[in-house]
């Protein structure tokens, strides 16, 4: 198969994964920087170039950074259009990225979530406060990432402030429960084909609520509960991911979603697991991409 990844650097560690792992499969793989390509947005040959070169691929793996959201799901609908399978959608990714939106299609679909409140008015703290039951709490950046714009908050004077700040430079915020019992950990569980097919857990240094390894948490391999892995597959298939890092907190009253990435990582499940995760995302592709088209049911 001709094999497209979408990302801004062939050398990034993901990206080179992925790629080593279709090679290994004799499959013919190109690293496209998606900020760099242009559509032709037509109704009979719709193309993405890039330079003067037309691309021509039987499946795209995107791996769309954050910041651009809005023109890399761009890139991944022109694709669409032109019959190219995706292992993740451009809708799905949409949803993802957009936390509020994701977080109320998990709730619609009865998914464990952490209290949580969200308004557009100043006027509005202290009931946002009061919904969560009150300090301490969490105040996330809806647009945040990798533990980036996320606030502990432990007073209800503190969240005061820190909301009130993020209101004043216009922020859309969440206001989340804090889950205590956690002690600082979360699960990573990562879903390929409505499957989990590796899991870990993931701890923050001492002091440090937030456990992403970017924050300077550690990992390693765990097995998750049946209602735990239900969760996560459950979550990614509400969002209509093929592909997707499900992130979990244990709590008083049973597994928690935290956030749902449709462009995971793969260094650290790798390491913490020994799992070839990369080899299976291709096998996905190999399973599905060979038409070309698998419809995104997902109505929201």
């Amino acid at each position: 198969m001709k094999i497209g990844i979408l990302s801004r650097k062939a050398s990034l560690v993901s990206t080179a994964r992925l790629k080593q792992a279709a090679q290994q499969r004799g499959h013919d793989v190109t690293v496209v920087d998606y900020s760099r390509c242009y559509m032709n947005i037509t109704t009979h040959r719709p193309q993405v170039l890039t330079g003067t070169e037309a691309l021509s691929f039987d499946a795209i793996i995107p791996r769309i950074g954050a910041s651009q959201t809005f023109y890399g799901t761009a890139v991944v609908r022109q694709f669409e259009m032109m019959g190219v399978f995706s292992a993740n959608s451009s809708q799905s990714i949409s949803r993802s990225r957009d936390k509020l939106r994701a977080l109320q299609i998990l709730a619609a679909e009865g998914v464990g979530l952490p209290v949580t409140s969200f308004a557009r008015s100043p006027k509005d703290i202290e009931s946002l406060i009061e919904v969560v039951g009150g300090a301490p709490l969490i105040v996330k950046l809806l647009e945040g990432t990798q533990g980036v714009g996320v606030v502990l908050a432990e007073t209800n004077k503190a969240a005061e402030s820190v909301i009130g700040a993020f209101k004043q430079l216009d922020a859309n915020i969440l206001v989340q429960e804090f889950i205590k019992e956690a002690k600082g950990a979360d699960l990573r569980a990562f879903v390929i084909g409505g499957k989990v097919i590796a899991s870990m857990i993931r701890q923050g240094p001492e002091g440090e609520f937030r456990s992403n390894l970017h924050q300077g948490g550690t990992a390693k391999k765990i097995r998750l509960t049946p209602e735990e892995r239900s969760t996560a597959v459950r979550s990614a298939k509400a969002l209509g991911l093929g592909v997707a890092g499900v992130d979990m907190l244990r709590s008083n009253h049973g597994p928690v979603v935290m956030e749902v990435n449709s462009s995971p990582g793969l260094e650290g499940i790798e390491k913490a697991t020994g799992i070839d995760v990369a080899g299976q995302v291709i096998e996905y592709i190999e399973k599905y991409g060979q038409d070309g088209k698998k419809k995104d049911r997902v109505k929201a």
